[in-house]
């Protein structure tokens, strides 16, 4: 087996430079519109892993034998430089250690300014969170390509919500992050609006919520862009999320074929950003309507789910390429046979292994990101294949 370099034509070093920390896991600080699983945000601790080329803080059970077997049977060698952690504690040492160091951090989702100070951020924190908040889209976005959208506070809410005409989608709107369609309520009856009320007045230290109408999409993108200091916007990349029907991902496809127009907001978008400061990769969620109309419906001015899709396409194969997620129903051996036999048959490309093994047998579910890749059918009939061996 031979094993290089990864040799992509850009990497997130290429964009945030030297002495500089990349976080990819939410705080364990509370975040009421953002709850995952603590193995789940471990897991994403590594999931730009091979795009990084860059110090990353992840998890020790990212980073086992098992990690650097698959990395190995597609030809790259496994990263270096990552720091790791196993407990909150340890994460925190981790970043403060590189604060002290006079090393900047890059956070996937911004942390408390007590634990790192917002000037240490590459985008400073107070701007950060600005351009990820959803209540202000129109500042980015210069009042173009929105739906009709209302902000009420928190309080209001409840007799603002019975004033729109269902269905209508409802968002928190202050500087909590959210992702992966946690926190988005699509409300189609009144069954649905019961439940979003009940949700948003459980919601602790939320001040604002955006009540937004509802979009029928006939193409649901995520068009991406990255900028590096002193050049210009780059577009490096579309996909269409795969979403159930109350607006929870579930992962992207790659779509070669984005209509230039689409490219194009999406580009304005972008220049708006760079404009108040942002450097980096930024994806935006755009639908287009049966009418042709185009809506920015999320601006995510970080790394995406699908950034690592997208800057690895040349390297794999097909046209056909599918990011997701999958864990183990409790057999974490039989789990990562399955996997590893995939991946040496060469249709699924690991991101990131989530090794439940690493301190004893079944420790916990182990958990695996993935692109799947070749020709489409081929490609559909391994994946329900996969998912059928997975679920016994």
């Amino acid at each position: 087996m031979v094993i290089k370099q990864i040799d992509l034509p850009m990497v997130m070093k290429d964009l945030y430079g030297d002495k500089v920390l990349y976080s990819s896991r939410p705080s364990y600080t509370f975040n009421p519109w953002l709850q995952p699983e603590e193995h789940q945000s471990n897991l994403l601790s590594a999931r730009e892993l091979l795009i990084a080329q860059m110090p990353v803080v992840v998890h020790k059970a990212t980073v086992t034998d098992k990690t650097e077997a698959l990395f190995n049977e597609v030809g790259f060698e496994m990263p270096r430089g990552f720091r790791t952690y196993e407990t909150r504690e340890e994460y925190e040492q981790v970043l403060r250690e590189a604060v002290s160091k006079g090393e900047k951090v890059f956070f996937q989702y911004a942390h408390e300014e007590s634990l790192v100070p917002g000037d240490k951020y590459v985008v400073p924190r107070e701007k950060f969170l600005a351009l990820n908040n959803k209540s202000i889209l129109d500042q980015w976005t210069k009042g173009k390509y929105l739906p009709k959208r209302e902000v009420v506070a928190v309080e209001t809410f409840e007799t603002s919500v019975f004033e729109w005409t269902l269905p209508f989608v409802i968002k928190p709107g202050d500087e909590h992050p959210t992702a992966g369609g946690y926190g988005v309520m699509i409300c189609y009856t009144k069954e649905d609006v019961t439940k979003a009320i009940e949700r948003v007045q459980q919601a602790e230290g939320t001040s604002q919520m955006i009540i937004e109408q509802f979009i029928t999409p006939v193409k649901n993108y995520c068009v991406q862009y990255a900028y590096r200091e002193g050049g210009d916007p780059e577009f490096i990349g579309s996909s269409h999320q795969i979403t159930e029907k109350y607006g929870k991902y579930r992962g992207n496809i790659i779509d070669h074929d984005i209509p230039q127009e689409v490219i194009e907001v999406g580009l304005d978008i972008m220049k708006n950003g760079i404009a108040a400061g942002y450097i980096g990769i930024a994806g935006f969620d755009l639908l287009v309507d049966a009418a042709g109309d185009i809506y920015a419906i999320d601006l995510n001015f970080r790394q995406n789910g699908s950034s690592s899709l997208l800057l690895l396409d040349s390297v794999l194969n097909g046209e056909y390429k599918k990011f997701l997620a999958y864990y183990s129903n409790g057999d974490n051996e039989k789990f990562y046979n399955t996997i590893l036999e995939e991946v040496k048959l060469g249709y699924l490309f690991p991101l990131a292994y989530y090794n439940g093994d690493y301190k004893e047998d079944n420790g916990f579910p182990s958990r695996f990101i993935c692109i799947w890749h070749g020709d489409e059918a081929e490609v559909e009939a391994r994946v329900k294949a996969f998912e059928a061996i997975l679920k016994g």
